[in-house]
């Protein structure tokens, strides 16, 4: 693994324990959401613009998007 996807897995790991406390979830249930809408993928994804932001921003820019892919599931 070179040092770039070191940083996003660090990332990935931060965001998922982050999204866990803010929403008193276990590590499996916050991994669950997170798999079921592709939360990790757009992380990843976007790694670059979003790595730069605050805890808060990220919590929110996650809320945001799962709530987009709920509308496309309905």
């Amino acid at each position: 693994m070179n040092k770039k996807q070191q940083d996003i897995a660090y990332f990935l790991s931060f965001c998922t324990e982050q999204y866990k406390n803010e929403k008193h979830l276990s590590g499996s249930d916050a991994m669950d959401v997170m798999s079921k809408y592709g939360v990790l993928d757009y992380l990843a994804k976007h790694y670059e613009m979003l790595h730069t932001q605050g805890r808060q921003w990220l919590m929110e820019d996650i809320d945001e998007y799962i709530a987009l892919r709920r509308k496309e599931v309905s």
